[in-house]
């Protein structure tokens, strides 16, 4: 079942933006990032692995060890664009991370399994 918060009419608008070649409206791309950050954590609550999508959004999500100071162990890191596009299935992981469009670390900061939060876009 898709979270409500990956059908915001953000998500659409931000897509479609960036389907003309343009880069979202700052409030438009900060609320999708926002709303496709808050789906994941619905998705795979915990917070054993920091999602971070600069310069709008980061949660914390997967169970697993907690990490409560410093560095997290397990961090992944993309663009807003990127984030969009994985998130409705547009682009795979596997293909995100062997273009160096995500920025991995840690044995556990690997979203395959979460992703995409819906389909298609």
């Amino acid at each position: 079942m898709s979270s409500p918060h990956s059908n915001s009419p953000a998500v659409a608008v931000a897509l479609a933006a960036l389907d003309e070649g343009r880069t979202p409206e700052r409030p438009v791309f900060r609320e999708a990032v926002r709303a496709l950050l808050t789906a994941l954590v619905e998705r795979a609550p915990g917070r054993s692995v920091e999602v971070r999508v600069p310069p709008y959004g980061a949660v914390q999500c997967i169970l697993g060890p907690r990490h409560t100071r410093g560095t997290p162990p397990n961090v992944v890191e993309l663009d807003p664009a990127t984030w969009l596009e994985l998130a409705t299935g547009r682009r795979s992981w596997s293909e995100a991370v062997a273009e160096g469009r995500v920025r991995v670390s840690g044995a556990r900061a690997d979203l395959s399994a979460y992703l995409p939060l819906q389909a298609g876009g």
